[in-house]
């Protein structure tokens, strides 16, 4: 992970839900192992489960041989409309956008792959195909998780962060974030919960919320 970095200004974003209209990761997961799939993620999404012992439940009874299908399966994935300009405004503004997903890394890669040069960095899960049966780790896991959100969130010590999510996955995160874009059950959790947060639908609303509080503006740190 190498040593902590200093930024203005970054956004933390999700990827399964987020930048993609679906929730790709759980499709993986129900496609390729639909029973432990049936049995865990509803524990998750209650809070009753842990995502650190929970997802190896599901990912590591899949063979590695699957691999490749599980690839192909992300191929052609729709995107939720306004990741071009939400990129598009960062980079103009010099924000770095972080790609931070609670699915695999590779995924996310393979979906974002028009869009990289414009996205600063990719982090989420690893996987080991060289047993029987997948092994994942991340070198951002934690006793909760097995990617920490809050982790890279603290890697790169921005003096201002904002954080865009929809789920589970998201939630710790965006507890410690002093800006976030929620929709989906990210927004239901915080809402229960009381922690303020910005609604919405498409990451063009998103880019409008930000340039309305002047993260675009350069030299702003906008709250």
């Amino acid at each position: 992970m190498g040593g902590c970095l200093m930024l203005s200004k970054a956004i933390f974003c999700d990827f399964d839900g987020t930048i993609t209209e679906l929730e790709i990761f759980v499709a993986l997961m129900r496609h390729f192992a639909p029973e432990a799939a049936a049995q865990v993620l509803p524990e998750i999404y209650a809070q009753r489960l842990g995502l650190r012992e929970g997802l190896p439940r599901i990912l590591e009874g899949i063979p590695s041989q699957r691999w490749p299908e599980m690839e192909d399966f992300v191929r052609g994935t729709v995107l939720r409309p306004g990741l071009e300009h939400l990129l598009a405004s960062a980079r103009e503004a010099a924000v770095p956008f972080i790609v931070v997903t609670g699915g695999f890394t590779r995924m996310a890669e393979i979906v974002l792959e028009p869009y990289r040069a414009d996205i600063h960095a990719i982090h989420g899960l690893e996987v080991d195909c060289s047993g029987p049966t997948l092994r994942v780790f991340s070198p951002w896991q934690d006793a909760h998780e097995l990617v920490a959100k809050r982790q890279v969130l603290a890697h790169y010590q921005p003096r201002t962060a904002l954080c865009i999510g929809d789920s589970i996955t998201d939630l710790r995160v965006a507890r410690d974030c002093p800006l976030v874009c929620a929709r989906d059950r990210l927004a239901q959790y915080l809402q229960e919960e009381g922690k303020a947060f910005i609604p919405f639908e498409t990451l063009d609303d998103v880019n409008a919320a930000l340039a309305a509080r002047g993260w675009w503006k350069e030299g702003a740190d906008a709250p």
